[in-house]
């Protein structure tokens, strides 16, 4: 009898656009191209939609952690490897690929795993995007963050930028940084909420991996679920979203980590998830 070969873990994924390393249940994606601050090619987008939707189906990674090398997180689609190209492209070419960036984004929100961003330097265009589409935002004073679509003659409703910036940072300010294009330091982009904090640039990746290695040793089921209900009540009433969370969080209280978590508090001691 034929058998459906089971795909090896990611965790020997060998990756040839990105850097991707495993370190127990935290994954690291690299954008490296330092001397061109990491832009993204047709194929790097390609490769981290793969890698994000096969994280939905991976048991053993439950944190991820994107960053940059060299001082930048990202400086966008690449000018010469993606601009360019597209100066070419018919209407239906435009939109092959308008899809494929926006699949980035599905895959990221779509995938279990809460993602942690290291943004240090130029966080910029499609960067930029990366960066929000992440669940929580570490970055450094010298960090410049800028969805600086319009100033290519480009509308600022790109890779779900709409959708989601406002809902981070509030409408008035994402119509701001949409509408100019303009770049926000580390300090502003804390105070209006877009980073969670900062650090240093030399402890940024250090402390964006013990963030994501404290969340991969917590109860990763109700991550999950946190994840899940956070993207889908944007589109739910308050009422049709206590229904939900209800459903939810009644889920999570059959998991053997909401009885772990019981017995240590009984117990005096500090539980020990294990994610079922």
């Amino acid at each position: 009898m034929n058998q459906t070969p089971i795909a090896p873990p990611l965790s020997a994924y060998q990756a040839k656009h990105v850097l991707w390393s495993v370190e127990g249940k935290v994954a690291t994606i690299t954008l490296n191209r330092p001397e061109r601050k990491n832009p993204l090619t047709f194929d790097s987008y390609a490769e981290l939609v793969v890698i994000f939707r096969a994280l939905a189906a991976d048991t053993e990674i439950k944190t991820v952690v994107v960053t940059g090398a060299g001082g930048n997180f990202c400086s966008g689609g690449d000018v010469f490897e993606i601009i360019a190209p597209l100066l070419d492209r018919d209407m239906a070419g435009l939109l092959e690929f308008t899809r494929m960036t926006g699949d980035l984004v599905k895959a990221m929100r779509a995938c279990p795993q809460p993602i942690v961003a290291a943004v240090d330097g130029v966080c910029a265009g499609a960067g930029a995007i990366l960066a929000m589409a992440s669940d929580l935002r570490l970055g450094t004073a010298r960090s410049r963050t800028a969805f600086l679509f319009t100033r290519v003659g480009l509308a600022g409703c790109d890779m779900g930028a709409c959708a989601i910036l406002p809902r981070i940072i509030g409408q008035g300010r994402a119509s701001e940084l949409l509408y100019t294009g303009r770049s926000m330091d580390g300090a502003e982009a804390e105070r209006w909420g877009f980073l969670n904090r900062l650090v240093e640039p030399e402890a940024l990746l250090e402390q964006a991996t013990v963030l994501a290695k404290s969340l991969a040793d917590g109860p990763t089921f109700a991550h999950a679920m946190t994840k899940r209900m956070l993207h889908q009540e944007w589109d739910m009433g308050v009422d049709q979203a206590i229904e939900a969370e209800a459903q939810a969080q009644a889920v999570c209280m059959q998991t053997r980590d909401f009885r772990r978590a019981y017995e240590a508090f009984a117990a005096k001691s500090r539980p020990v998830f294990e994610g079922n």
